[in-house]
């Protein structure tokens, strides 16, 4: 949804801070990840690091194949929530949690032949088939942020050409490679021209492939026909099963987070205090950084009221930006931030005991904003000792 599908008399009603997530806006993104799916017959997941509202997963289930996890909580989540296939990749294991993860993993990523050696043999043992894969890193990126992009200088994330041993594959089934944020297909074309390069040769003797994630299929300019040629051109050379794990995609444009003003001050400008941080719920506006859209604002000075808004941690740096309204803010206005489903709940945090937002849902046949989880003293207590 390009705007807030939800009414503003409900928005009025949720106790702030609160992330509201809209269903009706989540299947809409599910519907056009389906048709991928059946056109290009891949399978695609629902990374877990980017999302993880687990009152959502029996609507997202009914349209993707499982979830990819970077963690053993989230492969449990997957794995107790979600069903369907649980993939994982991360950088490293650890040898105690390594047992728990076979349990609950269908494919298991290594991110180095160390790795893999080290852990194989409890492979061999498992009660279950686990499939094996390895990390690649193509050394190929068009992500211009050095944080995100995991094919930078010394980056540790996947296995270069010239680190790659072919005579330790026995076991391997497979190839991952996530190279991608927030991009094109265009991007996904050019990269997989250069991971065909350096890996096509590997890739006969496996069975199966993951994309990674970072593809922005449900935007409004994504060719999706162009992703589903791309995929069935690569299938037909290889024989492959194709993976893609999107996060960000699944949610992108259905949720927002509504904030409060708390107080505002002057100092050469007006700036809003409100009860939701940059910080604390939504870290990626300082990682990227960015500024969100806000409903019914626009940029600086458009407007007749320019405000900063700003968090109430004690950072001094805890701002989302400057923006212009029609009318004045006071104490008590409400603000509505823009897509704020992925990246959000899974990264907040209590930094100075900042309550975390409370997590609803909207349904527009109830035409109600469910609470379905607000949190207190003790979540952030428990936290800690």
């Amino acid at each position: 949804m390009d705007q807030c599908q939800i009414p503003q008399n409900l928005i009025a009603e949720v106790p702030t801070p609160c992330y509201v997530v809209d269903a009706a806006a989540v299947e809409q993104n599910l519907r056009v990840l389906a048709d991928v799916q059946d056109k290009a017959q891949c399978k695609i997941l629902l990374a877990l690091k980017a999302f993880s509202m687990f009152s959502l997963f029996g609507l997202i289930k009914k349209y993707l194949s499982g979830i990819s996890a970077s963690s053993l909580n989230e492969a449990r989540l997957g794995f107790e929530e979600f069903g369907g296939q649980v993939h994982i990749v991360a950088p490293a294991y650890k040898h105690e949690e390594f047992s728990q993860l076979i349990n609950c993993c269908d494919y298991i990523v290594f991110n180095s032949f160390p790795q893999w050696r080290r852990f194989r043999p409890l492979l061999q043992k498992a009660e279950k088939p686990v499939h094996a894969g390895l990390r690649i890193n193509p050394r190929y990126s068009e992500i211009k942020v050095d944080i995100y992009n995991p094919c930078s200088k010394y980056s540790r994330l996947g296995i270069t050409l010239e680190q790659f041993q072919p005579e330790d594959l026995d076991g391997i089934t497979g190839l991952h490679f996530h190279t991608m944020c927030e991009q094109n297909v265009q991007t996904l074309e050019r990269t997989l021209k250069v991971v065909e390069q350096q890996f096509g040769h590997l890739l006969g003797g496996l069975r199966w492939v993951n994309f990674g994630g970072g593809q922005h299929i449900t935007q409004p300019d994504y060719d999706t026909e162009k992703l589903c040629r791309l995929i069935n051109d690569f299938r037909r050379r290889y024989d492959l099963q194709v993976y893609l794990e999107p996060g960000e995609a699944v949610v992108l444009n259905t949720g927002i987070l509504v904030a409060s003003v708390l107080d505002i001050v002057h100092n050469e400008m007006d700036i809003a205090i409100l009860d939701a941080s940059a910080a604390a719920h939504m870290p990626d506006v300082l990682e990227m950084p960015y500024r969100p859209e806000l409903l019914g604002a626009a940029e600086p000075n458009v407007k007749p009221y320019t405000y900063r808004l700003a968090g109430p941690t004690c950072l001094a740096g805890d701002i989302v930006g400057d923006y212009s309204f029609d009318e004045p803010l006071k104490v008590g206005s409400r603000v509505v931030f823009l897509d704020m489903a992925h990246y959000t709940m899974v990264k907040n945090n209590t930094f100075n005991g900042v309550a975390l937002p409370s997590i609803a849902l909207y349904t527009p046949e109830s035409q109600q904003i469910k609470i379905i989880r607000q949190f207190d003293y003790a979540d952030y207590k428990n936290r800690l000792s």
